[in-house]
């Protein structure tokens, strides 16, 4: 048994895919893989952020590939996929951050609106997986696949129902597909966040006021707190973890 810690966070040679890194938790998700080595490929809608976060990351000395990314639409997920791994080799990263708010009631939902939903926080992450997840079967290469669910999945209100009832099932979705890709040395696992500083939450506190007077510590998370927790799952330090949801918030949601 060796005595040495197993803390590193060398991702030097692997190749990275992260979704929804035009803003907040997917563009500071980018920029750590990054500084650690890794190749990635950031995905979203908005090509002129890819492209400035594409610049930025580059030059700091890190390979990375903009590609814009729409992930409603599964036939793009695909491409996307096949497109990085002739561009940056295999990927054995995938960190799903992409994801929609709702801030409806259910009875005024449109149908379209809640399709929408479903293929942006719920469908699009499993199709991702599971191409990624063929393609490291195919190469017979180890993979990390992080899915960014939310603090809403264990407690939410009035006015956040879809957005709860698909970041629950991405939970559950974690543990199904972390069961099945074991055996092909696949951990998927998953960050639940709280209430973390982004452009989604902008909008919430314009909507709702502010919302940390009810937290404990009356505030709210940086994107950088989320640094180590991202770390450790795609780490060789969670080489025994998958199936996991790790919860990241500042006791607001604790029961």
């Amino acid at each position: 048994m060796s005595s040495i810690p197993n803390f590193s966070t060398d991702l030097t040679g692997q190749t990275a895919f992260v979704t929804g890194t035009t803003s907040g938790l997917g563009r500071r998700f980018a920029e750590v893989l990054a500084a650690c080595g890794a190749k990635v490929a950031v995905a979203g809608r908005r090509e002129d952020r890819l492209n400035e976060l594409a610049q930025e990351l580059s030059a700091r000395g890190a390979e990375i590939l903009p590609v814009p990314l729409d992930v409603t639409d599964t036939e793009a997920l695909i491409t996307s996929i096949e497109y990085t791994e002739k561009a940056l080799g295999p990927i054995q990263i995938l960190v799903n951050n992409a994801g929609k708010p709702d801030a409806q009631l259910a009875l005024k939902m449109t149908p379209e609106f809640v399709d929408e939903m479903v293929a942006t926080n719920l469908t699009s992450l499993f199709h991702l997986a599971s191409e990624v997840t063929r393609r490291l079967v195919k190469a017979e290469l180890p993979g990390r696949i992080v899915n960014i669910s939310s603090s809403a999945a264990y407690n939410a209100g009035i006015g956040t129902s879809w957005y709860a009832i698909t970041k629950g099932a991405v939970v559950r979705m974690t543990e199904m597909l972390a069961l099945e890709f074991a055996k092909y040395n696949v951990n998927v696992n998953c960050i639940a966040p709280g209430a973390f500083e982004s452009e989604m939450m902008d909008g919430m506190l314009e909507r709702m006021g502010d919302i940390t007077q009810g937290f404990p510590r009356k505030r709210l998370g940086t994107p950088s707190q989320l640094d180590s927790t991202l770390l450790y799952l795609v780490s060789p330090s969670s080489d025994f973890v998958s199936g996991a949801t790790i919860r990241v918030h500042d006791a607001q949601g604790a029961n």
